[in-house]
């Protein structure tokens, strides 16, 4: 199984699969191609149908047009085999003659894969690739789930890990202070700053959760904006995993250590639901982007409150299963409605997941591994107008 390195990718939004991997993608191809007269990209699937929305061909041509005239093709109605999100990127002469091209995958979370090959650069850590093997050796060692990253990723993990909470924070205080319109036509206007301020004016209880409220939607809405912001497992999904460990590092008063070993066993569910289905909305619908990321917080929240590693398997495993079947239909292609409310209210089910878990023993009747296997099965069986095409569901609303 994957580093969790994987799952939190510090970049720019608004879209891990149509922003960030087409970006790498058009970077990949300009170093190994730097002189062509021109170059021509063709998108297809999910990727063109949204990609304007996701300001997809402004992130390719950010990349090429400053090396060479370059072309965008839209295909919408072309769906490639092996992901919805294909592209494929061409080199030509002067003579307009294709002297080179690849054809490349964006399969969620700012992943590149080719055709019938493992993600590009991925590099394999973890030996174990279920929450069931993790949770046994956590029960026989008496260990948790962040020392098992930890013996895995090595000490550079937390480093890294570091580097993600400080931009994660970012975020969530730039979006705090930031008002205005978010960029896209449907005029939607910033709401973390009024949430956050809203808040004060409450007793604890409801003070609290319009904090946490507040916290997803100013990530949500950075990046929106094309800020700058940490997957989590992707850019859709930004808001939830830095509002419950933003909320409690300030409410609470846990520590920089605590919170980054929380990340450490949020980022190790995200990896097992990666490598056995799906993050990508595009392939599985919301559920493997708001879905995942409240189990990843939900997991979190349960280790930071003491919760043994059965609880906060059940913490996760209801993060996910109260997702199951959400589909992905952003208004206009822009991950702005449903999105950014999705995140604000996964949050707070996150925590409520976490509360839950902490009230049982950890006992219960579905795991965690199967709620991924059911995500996946569901998300094959979501129609595709229900997947980042914006021909379905809230996508068509007029």
């Amino acid at each position: 199984m994957e580093s969790i390195r994987s799952i939190y990718k510090i970049g720019l939004g608004p879209s891990s699969s149509h922003t960030m991997g087409p970006r790498r993608a058009a970077e990949m191809f300009r170093d190994a191609h730097p002189v062509p007269a021109s170059y021509r990209v063709f998108l297809y699937g999910s990727l063109a149908a949204t990609g304007k929305g996701h300001l997809t061909d402004q992130a390719i041509l950010d990349v090429l047009s400053p090396v060479a005239p370059t072309e965008i093709a839209w295909q919408p109605d072309t769906f490639l085999p092996f992901h919805p999100n294909g592209m494929k990127l061409e080199a030509l002469d002067a003579d307009g003659n294709v002297t080179a091209s690849d054809t490349i995958y964006s399969i969620g979370g700012g992943d590149l894969a080719h055709e019938g090959e493992e993600r590009h650069g991925a590099r394999q850590v973890y030996a174990m690739t279920t929450i069931a093997e993790i949770l046994a050796w956590c029960e026989s060692t008496g260990r948790n789930y962040w020392e098992y990253v930890d013996q895995c990723e090595g000490p550079g993990i937390w480093d890294f890990l570091r580097e993600v909470w400080g931009v994660m924070k970012q975020a969530v205080e730039r979006g705090i202070e930031a008002e205005g319109v978010l960029p896209g036509g449907l005029g939607v206007r910033r709401k973390a700053v009024s949430y956050f301020v809203h808040a004060a004016g409450y007793n604890s209880s409801l003070k609290s959760r319009g904090l946490v409220y507040a916290y997803a939607l100013a990530v949500s809405e950075e990046n929106a904006a094309g800020g700058r912001i940490v997957t989590a497992p992707t850019c859709g999904s930004c808001g939830i995993v830095p509002a419950v460990l933003y909320h409690l590092h300030t409410s609470k008063g846990f520590s920089e250590q605590r919170i980054l070993r929380a990340l450490a066993t949020a980022g190790l569910f995200g990896a097992v639901v990666k490598h056995n289905a799906s993050v990508s909305g595009a392939e599985v619908g919301c559920q493997g982007e708001v879905g995942v990321a409240c189990a990843m917080a939900a997991a979190a929240a349960c280790q930071l409150f003491g919760g043994t590693p059965a609880q906060i398997e059940y913490s996760a495993e209801m993060g996910l299963e109260h997702h199951l079947g959400l589909t992905c239909d952003p208004v206009c292609g822009l991950v702005q409605i449903p999105c950014i409310e999705r995140n604000a209210y996964a949050a707070a089910r996150a925590l409520d997941a976490n509360l839950y878990a902490t009230f049982s023993d950890g006992r219960h009747s579905v795991s965690f591994d199967r709620i991924v296997e059911v995500m996946k099965q569901t998300g094959h069986d979501i129609p595709s107008l229900y997947k980042e095409t914006s021909q379905g569901g809230l996508a068509v609303i007029q």
